[in-house]
């Protein structure tokens, strides 16, 4: 491998947080629908509440929707990354070994 690093941990902890927060979303959202009227206090207030909710889930959803397409994208640029990694790592191999036989040629012809 090159020089050239990127620490594995970030894109899986960026993976993680990006697969599950609609879900802990979607969760927070099924708790407030599922709230006890009579714990919250006036009707008009459980109404209201529930009716958030339900209007979350819609957004819960697009979220959903644009956190997998970024865990695409992390997975892709993880990809990419390692693919250029590699090419330079050949590409260093090669000129190292360019030099070193360009040093040698040049010792043999003294």
């Amino acid at each position: 491998m090159s020089d050239l690093r990127l620490d594995d941990t970030i894109f899986e902890e960026l993976r993680k947080t990006f697969s599950t927060v609609s879900d802990r979303m979607d969760a927070a959202r099924r708790t407030l629908r599922g709230t006890d009227g009579s714990v919250v206090g006036a009707g008009k207030l459980v109404e209201d509440v529930h009716e958030f909710a339900d209007e979350w889930g819609y957004g819960v959803k697009q979220l959903g929707k644009h956190t997998h397409g970024a865990v695409k994208m992390i997975n892709k640029i993880g990809e990419k990354f390692s693919e250029l990694d590699q090419e330079l790592a050949e590409s260093l191999k090669s000129a190292k070994a360019d030099s070193k036989g360009s040093k040698d040629s040049k010792k043999k012809g003294k």
